[in-house]
């Protein structure tokens, strides 16, 4: 918390003045690498962003956006869209989703918290269900995080566990799933031989089953309610591991997209719904998508879909979801206190705010930039704008998405002359390139690139400044590569398209017609990250960052 003697108030710049308009555009997914035909943004035109590379080098330079840089455990922690905005707009670097749950686990604090013994109260009558995405990418969850967590709560009592699993093949390689499985069960049949009742309960991809965003596809949360909470589902096993392999092989099914089942007894019986009594975990340290599955679990006045029965639980959360909905209200490790973020700073210095995004991003440009908080500092002086994604269809059958849309409403917000700052996140390279669909992606930087110009034309009018960059890569790679870099290669001799996101740097442009002539990039910071450009836009502003910052990339230097 800030102490006794803080002030809101900023220092003003000593060499920039305020009042000029800045846009602040993120794209999502642009990372920056070798040039060749895996690389969706060298492969597509991109007139606008290949000038802000070439034509004034001084005012385009790289930075960190994945591992320590924002807050996660080690560099081979790729970055996320979350920890992306947060660094963003904190203008610090916080420990993050694993980090903060790898503490907990490793001090054992994890199990003295409330969250842990909430859940407890129900391990001498009712079952503990697990779930979460299960695999080792380290986006949403990780599986030794899921290993520690049974140890340790049938070290502490739970006599019975079932554990509902979401199958991954999009933050890792499709297909591991299996090995995945595997490797569960093993550590299962070992709590068997010590008399814990622990299975494998319900299953089903991520992407088709309870993992949705931003209430996209109610659909997908209720597949995984039926299996996880009711014990239905189109297909039933007797065993985890063959559930996998024959959906896979029957259904053509990616991991991602692995129909719901439910493991089955001798006699057909469902072995792990959700009864009164039983505790609940979500194991997803990762938001986004577990607030959705959150809100069916905890709401009594849920009416997104029919959930036919809803036992009385004890459910927690890995970490809370959503800081301000306070949900869930229940969770086993406290999220980063993310306080002074650079949004609230400006508001309060006067600075007029205008966001905006599609749904599927809407929340980073909002709630994850102002530090993990919904809603507005002071509404009077602050305008969000979603624009509703498309729904039913996946990203690559359109890939433009909506970023037409979000550049004209940055445009009109410039151009009103009622705001200082214009922030929009374009998903274009992120949500595609998910996809894995490289001809899509392709189309995807071209539609990125065409709305950049729209909104630093609108710049130029009015003699404001710009400042473009990424939250991380995906776009610029779609190739799983080896040790020296080549592209990996199937069985069939194909590549091995990768969906994820990567460990690139990214860009950070400026310039614009308000921009003072002298500023320059610094060449002093060791290892710049995205933490870096949040001092750097109060600099735009006209005013200093606070001095507990990560300090701002730029220099102005005297002509």
């Amino acid at each position: 918390m800030a102490s006794s003697g803080f002030s809101w108030t900023l220092p003003d710049h000593p060499k920039l003045p305020k009042g000029k308009t800045v846009a602040l555009v993120v794209l999502d997914g642009w990372g920056e690498a070798n040039a060749d035909k895996y690389n969706c943004i060298h492969v597509a035109q991109t007139p606008v962003m290949d000038s802000l590379k070439n034509g004034a080098p001084e005012r385009w330079r790289l930075v960190k956006a994945h591992g320590t840089a924002v807050g996660l455990p080690s560099e081979d922690d790729m970055g996320n869209s979350e920890v992306g905005h947060n660094a963003l707009g904190a203008g610090r670097i916080f420990a993050q989703g694993a980090k903060l749950v790898d503490l907990a686990l490793a001090s054992g604090k994890i199990y003295d918290g409330e969250g842990f013994n909430y859940i407890k109260e129900c391990f001498d009558k009712g079952t503990l269900h697990l779930i979460g995405l299960l695999s080792d990418g380290g986006v949403h969850s990780r599986l030794d995080q899921v290993q520690l967590l049974l140890k340790g709560a049938s070290e502490r009592g739970a006599k019975r566990i079932r554990v509902h699993i979401l199958t991954d093949g999009r933050d890792v390689l499709d297909g591991s799933s299996v090995g995945f499985v595997e490797t569960l069960e093993s550590d299962l049949s070992q709590l068997r031989d010590k008399g814990i009742d622990a299975r494998i309960a319900s299953g089903g991809g991520r992407m088709y089953v309870t993992m949705d965003r931003y209430e996209n596809d109610w659909d997908v949360v209720k597949r995984g309610w039926d299996a996880q909470v009711l014990g239905e589902a189109p297909y039933k096993f007797q065993n985890a591991v063959e559930a996998v392999k024959t959906l896979r092989a029957e259904t053509k099914a990616s991991d991602q997209y692995l129909p719901p089942f439910v493991i089955v007894d001798e006699s057909g019986k469902s072995v792990g719904p959700v009864v009164d009594g039983d505790a609940v975990v979500t194991f997803n340290f990762r938001a986004d998508r577990m607030v959705m599955l959150a809100k069916a679990l905890e709401y009594a006045d849920f009416d997104k879909f029919d959930r036919v029965r809803v036992p009385k639980i004890q459910y927690a959360g890995m970490l809370q979801y959503d800081g301000e909905l306070k949900l869930p209200s229940h969770y086993l490790v406290s999220p980063p206190e993310i306080e002074r973020t650079s949004g609230e700073y400006l508001v309060k210095n006067g600075v007029r705010t205008f966001a905006c995004s599609e749904t599927v991003k809407f929340g980073h440009v909002t709630f994850f930039w102002n530090g993990n908080r919904s809603g507005y500092f002071d509404e009077t002086k602050e305008e969000y704008v979603e624009i509703p994604s498309d729904i039913g269809i996946t990203f690559n059958v359109k890939p433009n998405m909506k970023a037409l849309e979000i550049a004209e409403k940055a445009r009109d917000a410039i151009l009103s002359g009622k705001f200082d700052q214009v922030r929009v996140n374009l998903p274009n390279g992120d949500m595609v390139g998910h996809t894995g669909d490289i001809e899509a992606t392709v189309v995807a930087c071209k539609a990125a690139d065409e709305a950049v110009k729209i909104i630093l034309d609108a710049i130029e009018q009015v003699g404001g400044i710009y400042l473009v960059t990424a939250d991380h890569g995906n776009a610029e790679d779609m190739v799983k590569r080896n040790k020296s870099g080549q592209p990996l290669l199937d069985k069939n001799g194909g590549i091995q398209i990768l969906t994820s996101h990567t460990l690139q740097p990214v860009p950070v442009a400026i310039g614009g017609p308000g921009l003072h002539p002298g500023v320059k990039f610094r060449s002093d910071i060791q290892t710049p990250g995205l933490a870096n450009v949040a001092a750097t836009v109060m600099n735009f502003h006209g005013f200093e960052a606070p001095a507990d910052y990560e300090p701002t990339l730029i220099e102005v230097v005297d002509n």
